[in-house]
């Protein structure tokens, strides 16, 4: 649905993309990632036909957003980081707008109205103007304007920033009920949020790609270690030497009653931790691997600045 090749974007002296490639397919929900001034809302903008790539390809939906740039936008539902909204119009008469600059047949833009003010959870305010709800009500106005006219793709710049932690999950629970209906490109700041609403992420820095995949993928291709947390009924110095033993683990840190082993991503360590367990006589309480935070791999790519695998 979106592909992308080789994009670049000067403004004047400054290259704000420098060549970055990635796909994004139908019905995935895709992480952009970057830090501020990576080129995540400039691409986005290219995406959008908000403005002109330098050089490179961009396609969206199959068709070429330089030589098809209306229909490209007719099949794109933008969400911008600053959600647009006329404060003086009611939430309705705001949409019923929306979809008359989408071009909506005149026949369908009432019914297209109520469903995305349906889908958003905007009924009890669907009469209060934009400029008096809570900023959380006006970031649902933003993703019901993007869904106006039932774009199959969405591109969701920041559509958390500035929420509190209750409004996130609302947000959250919003794009995560589009999984599979449609293509979805989001970027966040919040990492967590990315990490549960997302199948994998594409990470920029300074204009570049530099990873692309699911966590695991990209820890992976780092030369992370795997953790695994252990809980065990012993004597703690008894435990502490014994697990050092097990193929594959590199440290052992006692964190409270568990202990944390740090293993090559090669090694099966639950299954020598399981066997040193049965030949011991020990009661495991407590055996799980724990997946290396999505912060830590993100700070590791933006900090090295290293390119794709």
């Amino acid at each position: 649905m979106i592909e992308v090749r080789d994009l670049h974007k000067r403004f004047g002296a400054v290259e704000a993309v420098r060549g970055i490639s990635f796909r994004v397919g139908r019905g995935e929900i895709v992480g952009f990632l970057g830090p501020n001034g990576a080129g995540k809302t400039t691409t986005m903008r290219i995406l959008t036909g908000v403005f002109p790539p330098t050089s490179g390809a961009v396609r969206i939906a199959g068709r070429d957003v330089m030589h098809d740039s209306l229909a490209c936008r007719r099949t794109v539902g933008y969400f911008p980081e600053f959600a647009p909204h006329y404060p003086e119009l009611s939430v309705t008469s705001y949409l019923r707008f929306v979809a008359r600059l989408k071009r909506l047949p005149r026949g369908r833009q009432a019914a297209a109205v109520d469903a995305v003010v349906d889908a958003c959870g905007l009924g009890a305010v669907a009469r209060r103007r934009v400029g008096a709800l809570s900023k959380g009500y006006r970031q649902r106005v933003g993703l019901a304007q993007a869904l106006c006219g039932d774009p199959p793709i969405l591109i969701l710049d920041e559509p958390t920033i500035g929420l509190d932690p209750g409004q996130v999950v609302e947000i959250r629970t919003l794009i995560g009920a589009l999984r599979g209906d449609r293509t979805v490109l989001f970027s966040s700041h919040v990492l967590s949020e990315v990490q549960a609403l997302c199948e994998r992420v594409i990470v920029i820095a300074r204009g570049r790609l530099v990873g692309e995949g699911t966590p695991a993928d990209l820890a992976s291709r780092l030369g992370r270690r795997q953790r695994v947390v252990v809980r065990v009924e012993a004597g703690t110095d008894v435990v502490a030497a014994a697990l050092t033993e097990v193929t594959g683990v590199l440290a052992v840190v006692a964190v409270g009653d568990a202990w944390h082993l740090e293993a090559s991503v090669d090694a099966d360590v639950t299954g020598g931790v399981v066997e040193l367990a049965q030949r011991r006589g020990w009661r495991l309480r407590e055996l799980r691997e724990e997946a290396l935070a999505l912060e830590e791999i993100f700070l590791e790519l933006v900090r090295d600045d290293r390119p794709p695998s």
